[in-house]
């Protein structure tokens, strides 16, 4: 039987996500928020080189898990994700690009426009 997030803060976030994709009719929230009620096994990483090799500079992109450190950064865009690596948030604040929570992205940009998933 699938039991879903144990971590508080996790719970919290998703119910945000859902409440905001039903009000609004907004399903990249809808998705993000299904992408993290997976087992933390089951959920995404993603290296800095995955991210640099994807991405074009002053794009905003959302990771439904973590943000790991492997590679560099060259590119000054924003990046939303569950977690970080503590490596991963140096090497992103000296590409001048930003990290933010998932919730912290929701309140920025609530409409989800000209975000992309990555992972």
């Amino acid at each position: 039987m699938r039991t879903g997030p144990t971590n508080e803060q996790l719970k919290q976030l998703i119910t945000e996500l859902k409440k905001k994709a039903y009000s609004d009719n907004i399903m990249l929230w809808r998705r993000i928020a299904d992408d993290l009620e997976r087992p933390s096994r089951n959920r995404r990483s993603v290296n800095l080189s995955r991210i640099n090799r994807y991405t074009k500079s002053g794009e905003i992109i959302i990771v439904p898990g973590k943000v790991l450190s492997e590679g560099n950064l060259d590119k000054s865009i924003t990046i939303a994700a569950w977690q970080f690596s503590r490596q991963a948030v140096d090497k992103i604040s000296r590409a001048n690009a930003r990290a933010l929570t998932i919730a912290e992205l929701m309140q920025q940009n609530p409409d989800g426009k000209n975000v992309r998933i990555i992972g």
